[in-house]
């Protein structure tokens, strides 16, 4: 997709489609005014004659208005003037996109640079992500995709120059988003472990990072035994995958994000239920958002350094298998009893996240796919943020309102750490029912004493909230905007 700016008059603009905008009772935003007036009103005298009231995320297609360049107009309704919050404003904007999107239309220019409470560079940085999404379709498998026209998106604006840096940024996050879904929405079958290494290794090249590969013998010289307890089960073997991106100073402390890298979630020995057990598949998506993540970052040439880890395995019912039971010894000298073979996310995390401690790092922010819990606690549009500092959540929640990936800071309720005591080892891998995401972080919080650290528990946005079998890209936004912002501090 390509992007750009243009000052042309609305009216004389070469393009398959204009989108404008109106408010409740027919109230035309300055774009729309101004293409009125250059119509002679042919705008305004068609709304005259129509049901549409501007109403939030109400649509309509006029075609030919006379005067006009452009074969189409698309008005999209965004409700009560000076009260559109980010969130309302891209739910009008995907109604119109979800038009767009069935029509022949190469070349699309939004006319939108003066929604009045919000500011322009916002809209700039939001419009690619928006459209990237609305488009994208995983069609890796199809013999017969579904053909997608747009090539081109243009912006009418009255000061390109100020909202540049903004549109980079959201197209950088658009790919960012992009990669995620591309690896998240392969097959078990073809993302195994090995597959993983293999995507990070052409990042790597495509985007200069350095990378580095832990097998299962590098893995078992540094004692990680929760990893590699929880990839023995499996005929695919477990990695361990560090990526560094050195933007910054070469003292400065890096960024860390660790990605949970489960390429299948079988439940192991403690077997899931086969009802929609093919979602499994998306376990992995923890690992697909660090990688987003890196290329985002590398595309913007962003004054730090980051670095993403991703502990990788397969979690399969075999004779090999760990067990309920069984107890492992981390890469921390912590030992963990096994209750369930289930809970086997917080076991490559655990020895992930002692890792990260080589890198001095600034920060630690671990993404991953870990419970049902949260899902049950937040609904189906909101990560959760668990954290060892309130700054560091507060920061997290604020760059996901910002760019409309939301996420809510949840407790760290310590007392709570007497759910999954041990009387065999130091610790067991799951506690009761009851706060299961508050437990699965708490255990988390065991093994990183040693710096600033956030949990993201993004379960509940691995798919898109509509229900559609498909990786949403998600938390990738949040997390580029939150070191956009973390520069901007």
């Amino acid at each position: 997709m390509h992007y750009q700016f243009g000052h042309q008059a609305l009216n004389q603009v070469e393009t398959d489609c204009i989108i404008v905008t109106s408010f409740t009772d027919k109230n035309l935003s300055i774009e729309a005014t101004t293409l009125d007036k250059a119509t002679n009103q042919a705008l305004s005298k068609h709304l005259d004659l129509s049901d549409f009231k501007g109403e939030l995320g109400q649509v309509q297609m006029l075609v030919h208005l006379p005067g006009c360049q452009s074969p189409r107009i698309l008005l999209v309704g965004l409700g009560e003037k000076d009260k559109q919050t980010r969130m309302q404003v891209c739910k009008a904007l995907k109604a119109a996109l979800n038009l767009v999107i069935t029509q022949p239309i190469k070349h699309l220019t939004f006319a939108i640079e003066s929604l009045t409470s919000l500011p322009a560079n916002w809209i700039f940085k939001q419009i690619p992500i928006l459209v990237e999404d609305a488009y994208y379709q995983f069609t890796a498998y199809k013999s017969k995709p579904k053909s997608r026209c747009l090539t081109d998106v243009s912006f009418i604006a009255t000061s390109a120059k100020n909202n540049q840096n903004a549109l980079a940024e959201g197209v950088a996050i658009a790919h960012g988003m992009h990669t995620s879904r591309e690896l998240a929405n392969q097959p078990a079958n073809v993302c195994h472990p090995k597959y993983i290494v293999e995507t990070a290794e052409q990042l790597a090249k495509s985007h200069k990072l350095a990378i580095d590969v832990l097998d299962v013998a590098a893995m078992k010289k540094l004692n990680m035994g929760a990893l590699l307890g929880v990839g023995q089960g499996s005929q695919n073997a477990p990695y361990l995958i560090s990526l560094s991106y050195k933007g910054g100073a070469k003292d400065a402390a890096p960024y860390v994000f660790v990605g949970k890298g489960i390429t299948f979630d079988s439940g192991g020995i403690s077997i899931k239920p086969a009802d929609h057990m093919e979602e499994m598949k998306y376990d992995m998506c923890g690992a697909a958002t660090v990688l987003g993540v890196l290329r985002a970052v590398a595309e913007l040439k962003l004054p730090i350094n980051v670095v993403g880890i991703i502990p990788t395995a397969e979690n399969m019912p075999s004779g090999s298998a760990y067990r309920p039971g069984d107890i492992l010894t981390s890469m921390s000298g912590q030992t963990i009893e096994v209750i369930n073979t289930d809970a086997e996310g917080r076991l490559i995390l655990c020895d992930a996240l002692t890792y990260a401690e080589r890198f001095k790092p600034k920060t630690v922010i671990d993404i991953a796919t870990l419970t049902g819990a949260i899902v049950v606690s937040l609904g189906p549009d909101y990560s959760g943020i668990f954290a060892n500092d309130d700054t560091l959540a507060h920061d997290l929640v604020k760059a996901g309102d910002d760019i409309v990936d939301r996420a809510w800071h949840m407790p760290l309720v310590q007392e709570y750490k007497e759910l999954f005591k041990s009387e065999a080892a130091d610790m067991s891998n799951c506690g009761p029912r009851w706060g299961g995401a508050i437990t699965a972080a708490l255990f988390l919080d065991n093994f990183t004493k040693a710096y600033t650290w956030a949990h993201i528990d993004m379960a509940a946005v691995m798919t898109k909230a509509d229900g559609a079998k498909d990786a949403s890209g998600r938390p990738v936004p949040l997390l580029v905007n939150y070191l956009l912002q973390q520069l901007k501090a």
